[in-house]
C-alpha cells in the first residue's frame, strides 16, 4: 500500500511536466481492410539495452494476441537513431509505429505533419493511462504519442568503496560529497565514470549541477526557450563540473569510452560513483549489486536557489505513429497495447516507474527501483533532459558545446556566450 500511495503521489508531482507542446498537425485516418495487416516497428532496445527483455515480451504478448497482425521490428543503438529517425521523417518515410522521446524532440514531428493524433484511441485507455503522464506528448490540446516509463538522473555509489574512505552512507551536501571524492583520489579509487563518446551521459552530470546551483525552474525555462543562456550561475555551475574534472574526480580514459563500457566498469568496481538514468536498476539489480550501491539524488549546491526533491528527468520515452501510415488507426491501437506491455514489463524489471497505473503484483520490484520511487514521490519539480526538452537543432548545438566542457576546450563563461550566441 505504501508503495501504491507512492506512486499515485509521483503521478501528481508530474503535474510540472505538461505544457511541452506549441503546435497541432492534422489528423489522418487510414485504417487498412485487409486480413493479415502488416506494421513495422523502430526503436532503440538493441540486445544492450536495459529495456530490451521488456520490448521482447510485451511484442510477444502482442503477437500472441493479435496473430492478424504481422508486426516486424528493429532496434537501433541510442545516437545513430537520433539521426536515423530524423531523416526518416524528414523523407517522410517512417515506420507505422516508432519509438521517439517526448517533448521538443518529438514536438518537431508534430510540427511537419508526421505524426498521428491518438485522442480517439487514447479514450479507450484514460483509465489506464492517466492524464497527467500525456502532458508531454500533448501539442495544441491534442495527443500525439504514447509513454511508456518515466526516469530520472540518480546518483549510484558504490557503498564498498564508500566504507573504505570512511562513508557508510552517500554524501547528503555538496561539501561532504567533495570530501568524499577528495578521500577517493587520495586512495587511488576513481570517483566518478562518464562517457565522453556518447554526450547525453555528460548531460546526465552537467544538468543536475546546473539544475543544484540555479535551481529547476531556470534550467526548465532555459530549455523552452523562455529565458536565456546568459546566467552567471550556469556558468558557474559548468565551472563547478570543469574543477571536479580538473580535480581527478573523473576517469580520464572516459572521454574515450561508450556508456556501455563505463557502466561495466562501475559494476566491476572501478568507480565509486555513476550518474546516469535510473533504467539501469535493473542491470545492477541482476549483476547482483542490489545490496552493494545506493540510489540518492545530487545534492544542493545554492541552497537558496535549489533544493532536495528537484530532479532532471520524467515520462520521456514514448511510442508515435507515422501519418503515413496506410493503416494508422490499427498501429495506433498497437501501440499502446505496446507500450502497456513495456511498461510493465520495464517495470517489473526495474528498468524506470510506470507511466501507467499498475494491475498486477509489483512487490518483488528490486530494492534500487523501491529508491527511485521514494525519490520521486518526494520530488517537488522535474526538468526533462536537455537534448529532448529542446529543439533538435539547438539540441545539437547544445550537445556540441557539452562535449566541449568535458574536454575543457572552452570555460562556462564561453559555454554561456557560446549558447546566447548560437541558440535562437
Amino acid at each position: 500500500m505504501k508503495k501504491v500511495i507512492a506512486l499515485l503521489l509521483a503521478m501528481v508531482m508530474m503535474m510540472s511536466l505538461v505544457a511541452c507542446g506549441k503546435s497541432s498537425s492534422d489528423e489522418t485516418s487510414k485504417d487498412g481492410s485487409s486480413e493479415t495487416i502488416d506494421l513495422t516497428m523502430w526503436c532503440i532496445a538493441t540486445e544492450s539495452d536495459s529495456n530490451r527483455h521488456a520490448y521482447e515480451a510485451s511484442i510477444a504478448d502482442f503477437k500472441a494476441a493479435h496473430p492478424e497482425i504481422n508486426l516486424t521490428w528493429e532496434a537501433t543503438q541510442n545516437q545513430e537513431y537520433k539521426t536515423k529517425i530524423k531523416a526518416a521523417v524528414a523523407a517522410n518515410e517512417m515506420p507505422d509505429i516508432f519509438f521517439t522521446w517526448s517533448c521538443a524532440f518529438l514536438g518537431e514531428f508534430v510540427d511537419a505533419g508526421r505524426v498521428y493524433c491518438v485522442d480517439d484511441v487514447y479514450a479507450q485507455y484514460a483509465s489506464e493511462l492517466p492524464e497527467v503522464m500525456m502532458g508531454n506528448v500533448k501539442f495544441d490540446g491534442k495527443y500525439y504519442g504514447v509513454p511508456t516509463t518515466l526516469n530520472i538522473v540518480g546518483m549510484f555509489s558504490n557503498m564498498e568503496l564508500l566504507k573504505e574512505v570512511g562513508y557508510d552512507e552517500v554524501p547528503a551536501t555538496y561539501e561532504e560529497l567533495i570530501e568524499c571524492c577528495d578521500a577517493l583520489v587520495a586512495q587511488g579509487i576513481i570517483p566518478f565514470g562518464c562517457s565522453g563518446k556518447e554526450t547525453w551521459c555528460v548531460t546526465e552530470y552537467l544538468e543536475s549541477i546546473i539544475e543544484k546551483t540555479a535551481g529547476a525552474s531556470v534550467l526548465n525555462d532555459i530549455f523552452a526557450g523562455n529565458a536565456s543562456w546568459d546566467n552567471d550561475d550556469v556558468a558557474k555551475a559548468v565551472g563547478i563540473f570543469q574543477e571536479m574534472i580538473d580535480k581527478n574526480y573523473f576517469d580520464p580514459e572516459g572521454i574515450a569510452l561508450s556508456n556501455d563500457e563505463v557502466k561495466a566498469n562501475f559494476i566491476a568496481g572501478k568507480y565509486a560513483f555513476y550518474m546516469n538514468g535510473t533504467w539501469n536498476c535493473a542491470d545492477f539489480d541482476k549483476a547482483g549489486l542490489s545490496d552493494k550501491i545506493q540510489v540518492a539524488e545530487f545534492p544542493v549546491i545554492d541552497s537558496s536557489k535549489s533544493k532536495l526533491g528537484e530532479l532532471i528527468g520524467g515520462p520521456s520515452d514514448t511510442l508515435a505513429v507515422a501519418a503515413s501510415s496506410k493503416n494508422a488507426k490499427v498501429a495506433a491501437e498497437s501501440a499502446f497495447e505496446i507500450a502497456k506491455g513495456i511498461c510493465r514489463y520495464g517495470y517489473l524489471d526495474g528498468n524506470g516507474l510506470p507511466a501507467w497505473t499498475p494491475d498486477y503484483d509489483y512487490s518483488s520490484i528490486n530494492s534500487l527501483t523501491q529508491s527511485v520511487a521514494d525519490i520521486v514521490a518526494n520530488s517537488s519539480q522535474m526538468v526533462l533532459f536537455g537534448d529532448t526538452a529542446m529543439a533538435a537543432d539547438n539540441a545539437n548545438i547544445y550537445l556540441d558545446y557539452v562535449s566541449q566542457i568535458y574536454s575543457s576546450v572552452i570555460n562556462g563563461q564561453e559555454f554561456v556566450d557560446g549558447l546566447t550566441k548560437d541558440i535562437k
